[in-house]
């Protein structure tokens, strides 16, 4: 089996390879193109050089829904990241019904983002009603507070499961060595469970961090960049520029800020892990 897998590679590579370059590659590297261009189709393209980059910081909502993201992803990621931890470290303490608690935290994670936000929209919104407050479309701190509940919320089981995975591989002789030598669970817990789950705490903050700046389908849904496009953020931005403003220059002009921000989650997603990967320790 081995031989006929070395032999005939390229017959089970081609397939997935010509799909991710039609898929991905190509559809990449034209809307890197296009980001240089003023156009309505891409038969009707005019090149425009970095015109379009220039004029994106000229664009009050942008600037405001990157801000907005930023904001956003650190208090999510924060958030997310705490609380999972947290949790893991109570469902590896053998209680009863951990797998029930594991079941019903994951659950969550299952629900597509889009009917998460409608859901979530008619709850907040009863709750504001009940206690006679601005709707979540009429009040930009109460929109910024629901998008992280609703965020915590989704992606919390997710990234329990995570840590717990990782809690699970922490030798349990190192563990009763610190015992014996007198640490207390609080050493235990920073001495030797965290630094040995940095692995998992690199790979959840990776997600958190990227699904964090990369949110699009709850922000339309929950929000929809509402009271006056002060919930907007950098994905909705995006989508907004392209399809909702008429003219051809919002399309290139759309199509730049889509470039800057996947560089950005690029690069911002790298230094994170190599971060986090500094202070892995090995086993």
């Amino acid at each position: 089996m081995e031989k006929a897998i070395r032999r005939y590679w390229p017959v089970f590579v081609l397939p997935t390879l010509l799909a991710f370059i039609i898929g991905f590659i190509w559809p990449f590297i034209w809307g890197v193109a296009l980001s240089f261009c003023k156009f309505t189709t891409v038969q009707n393209v005019t090149f425009v050089g970095l015109g379009n980059y220039a004029k994106i910081w000229l664009d009050d909502t942008f600037t405001h829904a990157f801000w907005f993201t930023a904001v956003f992803t650190v208090v999510s990621t924060v958030l997310i990241n705490v609380l999972a931890f947290g949790i893991a470290l109570l469902l590896t303490r053998g209680i009863r019904g951990t797998n029930i608690f594991r079941t019903t935290f994951f659950m969550p994670n299952l629900i597509g983002g889009i009917i998460l936000g409608y859901i979530w929209q008619i709850l907040l919104n009863g709750v504001l009603s009940a206690l006679e407050k601005p709707l979540l479309s009429l009040n930009a701190t109460y929109g910024f507070l629901g998008l992280v509940i609703l965020m915590c919320w989704q992606q919390i089981g997710y990234m329990m499961i995570i840590y717990i995975a990782g809690l699970q591989n922490v030798p349990l002789d190192l563990i009763e060595a610190a015992k014996i030598d007198g640490a207390n669970a609080k050493q235990i817990l920073f001495k030797i469970k965290i630094p040995m789950v940095m692995p998992s705490i690199t790979i959840c903050t990776f997600l958190t961090l990227t699904n964090s700046f990369k949110l699009f389908d709850q922000n339309l849904s929950l929000t929809g960049g509402e009271p006056a496009k002060q919930t907007m953020m950098l994905a909705y931005n995006i989508y907004d520029t392209f399809y909702a403003r008429s003219g051809p220059q919002w399309k290139g002009i759309g199509q730049a800020k889509a470039v800057v921000f996947c560089l950005f989650v690029v690069v911002l997603a790298v230094l994170q892990q190599k971060l986090t990967q500094s202070k892995e320790v090995q086993q």
